[in-house]
């Protein structure tokens, strides 16, 4: 069997079309097998089987097999009761060549147990139910029921026993082989499964810790509105009344700035919000969208210098742009500062490219690189190795990235220092506009 065909990827049958896909190519092995088993019953051990009554079984089954590909090829979708039907014809022709074989005194007969093995790795109880109730009353149709398997030339009892042992160890290797490999991707499926469950858990435990922080974050800025007009008007008159003192005249308007630059923030957390809540993400090019990050970047940390080499091929593509992804890459600018300057370096680099779909912001530093796994990676809880930290620029960078269908990735490069590579899918940035 070939596990192409299952649709989500798994290779057991985990749904009812990827059971239908996994009979069929399981029907295609079984004709194969049978034909070989009456030629070499028939010819080399030449016994009196009848050839034409099996021959005309395994046609059937081989005909059916061609109709189940060409059922899959087609829009419709595969219930269960249909998935059912498929088990059912397949263990209706089972039991007719048994019939023809001896019945249950053939070893194959064993094999009428992967029928349930298969439906209750896909389908409700109800349905394993029924097949099994099929297979049951099949296996006891054949305890009654059957033509008996002719002698073969010889000591008969001798050969008998040695041809039926021949047969159950044949019936043991498939039926081990088939339970093996579909218990095994049953496993792993639930696994799969189970991390998956544990990652989504962890995402929303720290959603809900963002969400807490930009709750408190709103009902802080509204807070500090009042107070910094307050201080800006105050900053104002002692500027005017003590504009003949150069060096105190110098200080104030620095706090002035200081202050403007709060005022600002505020506004822009505002503006941030009221954009995110209404969904509008902006439409730009990813030049523009980088040089805005590089320019802020500047404004907040004048004293790092930051090594970007522009990329032809890339800062001409047209993406849209949400306000949460503008301070991504600033968070991890200045998460790059940080830990450069904590080395004695004042420096820090910054690449934009798009490689196999993807866009990939690189913001590597020159600081003491990683200690523990990357912190890119981390789950929950807001990571920081910064002394006055808040642990909240990768944990913000993350879940914007995990919103937009992106990933955040630390490396170890080499050289010293941390790769911070925020991967986003073009196809995202570039249709944002249409899917709000």
């Amino acid at each position: 069997m070939s596990p192409s065909l299952n649709e989500t990827g798994g290779t057991w049958p985990h749904g009812p079309r990827q059971l239908v896909s996994t009979l069929a190519w399981l029907r295609l092995c079984a004709v194969a097998g049978q034909a070989l088993t009456v030629a070499f019953v028939a010819v080399w051990l030449d016994l009196p089987i009848p050839v034409l009554p099996l021959s005309i079984g395994i046609a059937v089954l081989a005909a059916f097999a061609l109709f189940a590909f060409w059922r899959l090829m087609q829009p419709w979708p595969v219930g269960s009761t249909e998935a059912v039907v498929h088990i059912a014809i397949d263990t209706i022709v089972l039991g007719y060549l048994l019939y023809l074989t001896g019945g249950a005194t053939n070893p194959f007969v064993s094999l009428l147990v992967m029928p349930i093995t298969l439906t209750a790795a896909a389908l409700p109880r109800l349905y394993v139910a029924a097949v099994a109730t099929l297979a049951a009353t099949t296996y006891l149709v054949l305890l009654r029921w059957y033509l008996p398997l002719p002698y073969v030339h010889g000591d008969r009892s001798y050969n008998v026993f040695n041809l039926h042992v021949a047969g159950m160890a044949i019936s043991f290797v498939i039926t081990a082989g088939l339970l093996g490999f579909f218990i095994a991707g049953l496993a792993g499926a639930l696994r799969a499964r189970q991390a998956a469950s544990e990652h989504e858990r962890e995402r929303a435990l720290r959603d809900e810790g963002i969400l807490a922080i930009a709750t408190q974050a709103a009902g802080t800025a509204h807070e500090l509105n009042t107070p910094l007009s307050t201080m800006r008007t105050l900053l104002t008159e002692l500027r005017r009344e003590h504009g003949d003192q150069p060096q105190l005249a110098e200080d104030l308007a620095l706090l002035a700035g200081q202050a403007d630059r709060c005022r600002d923030i505020l506004r822009e957390l505002v503006a941030v919000g009221r954009n995110q809540l209404a969904g509008k993400p902006e439409r730009t090019t990813i030049g523009a969208y980088v040089d805005a990050a590089r320019r802020s970047f500047a404004l907040l940390r004048p004293e790092i210098e930051l090594e970007y080499v522009p990329d032809e091929a890339v800062v001409d593509r047209a993406v849209h742009i949400v306000p949460a992804l503008r301070h991504a890459l600033i968070n991890l600018l200045n998460n790059a500062g940080d830990a450069s300057r904590s080395a004695g370096e004042l420096r820090v680099a910054l690449q934009a490219a798009i490689v196999g779909g993807w866009l990939e912001l690189r913001v590597r530093d020159y600081g003491p690189g990683l200690d523990a796994p990357a912190p890119g990676g981390a789950s929950i809880g807001f990571f920081t190795t910064k002394r006055d930290g808040l642990g909240l620029g990768l944990a913000l960078t993350k879940a914007t990235a995990e919103r937009l269908g992106g990933e955040l990735v630390a490396q170890r490069p080499g050289g010293g220092g941390t790769l911070q590579r925020l991967r986003l899918p073009v196809s995202v940035l570039e249709n944002a506009g249409h899917d709000v």
